[in-house]
């Protein structure tokens, strides 16, 4: 069994990675229904949420049946780190993560996220700190190195290990590749070669399939897998996955009507969470990755992203639905 201090995530899990804009309550969830065994929050930033950030601590909302779940963090200050690392216990995650993985600009040029990799005993002092400042589980999701020739991934697991973390996720790209190129596990199998190493190690980068999810298990020899853009618009893919690893055989793909019920269930919880406008707003980036595969959908997907009514996009699903009616994707 592969656990996270207390936390029992069973033989093999799989995470869904936290991803801005996206690893919102009503996204994870659907996850959450569709297989996911431990999900993340939408990073969140330790600025804000000491100054009590609107924004910032509405990510903080954790619902019960999303259980188990970490609330993901990222910032470069130590003394805010830690007075957020108190805020984030009292919402009673499972989990607190701390992100020093996200590639983007704005954050990497404060020194938080992927930009700490290039200062590595920062990023041991920073975690020190966190551990220390809470009685949660502490964990952290990072990548490979800064560029090419920074990749010290070996050393960094080994220190935040010695600091007190409880497992470590990978993504198997370094800062510079951003989202381009093929993700290089073979430094992943490295960290669970390694017999320093007894913390759980998730892989994460480019798992898109349960063939890909099974021959990375096995090749790299990973606690568990986390699934990011993969599952944006296809929350079916953990399922899919413990089905295949189980049996060697694929589950049936959704339907249209499981698509529209998703879509439904997405729409309504996000309004219900976000307010009507913002709801609405952002729930339109799903729509493409939802309707994928479907031919001739463009003229409803264009009725989508323009309507602001949510009568009236509730009634445009139930025209893609009369339309398509008995079509499989």
């Amino acid at each position: 069994m592969v656990k996270i201090g207390n936390v029992d995530l069973g033989e093999f899990p799989l995470l869904l990675a936290p991803m801005e804009d996206v690893s919102d309550p009503p996204f994870r969830a659907i996850c959450k229904e569709q297989g996911a065994d431990m999900m993340y929050t939408e990073f969140i930033s330790v600025e804000g949420l000491i100054r009590d950030a609107t924004k910032s601590v509405q990510k903080l909302d954790i619902y019960p049946e999303e259980r188990p779940i970490g609330i993901q963090i990222f910032g470069a200050n130590l003394d805010s780190m830690m007075k957020a690392a108190e805020i984030v216990e009292e919402a009673k995650p499972e989990v607190l993560d701390i992100n020093y993985g996200c590639p983007v600009k704005k954050v990497v040029k404060r020194c938080a996220g992927a930009g700490i990799l290039k200062d590595i005993p920062k990023m041991v002092e920073l975690t020190k700190a966190v551990v220390n400042a809470t009685n949660l589980p502490v964990t952290v999701k990072t990548r490979l190195g800064w560029d090419e020739n920074s990749i010290k991934i070996d050393e960094v697991a080994e220190r935040l290990q010695d600091v007190g973390i409880k497992a470590l996720s990978i993504h198997g790209r370094t800062r510079q590749q951003m989202y381009k190129g093929e993700a290089d596990w073979t430094l992943i199998g490295k960290i669970k070669e390694n017999p320093r190493i007894h913390i759980p190690i998730f892989g994460n980068g480019d798992i898109d399939s349960p063939e890909k999810a099974k021959l990375y298990k096995e090749r790299y020899n990973v606690d568990g897998i986390m699934i990011g853009r993969a599952s944006i618009g296809n929350p079916w893919i953990f399922n899919q996955i413990k089905h295949f690893l189980k049996t060697g055989e694929h589950l049936p793909a959704p339907k249209l009507e499981d698509k529209l019920k998703a879509v439904r269930q997405h729409l309504k919880h996000s309004v219900e969470w976000k307010g009507e406008v913002l709801g609405i707003l952002e729930m339109r980036r799903h729509y493409t990755n939802y309707f994928r595969g479907l031919r001739n959908i463009k003229y409803f997907r264009s009725q989508l992203v323009q309507e602001n009514d949510l009568d009236a996009i509730f009634q445009i699903l139930s025209e893609i639905e009369n339309t398509y009616c008995e079509v499989q994707v």
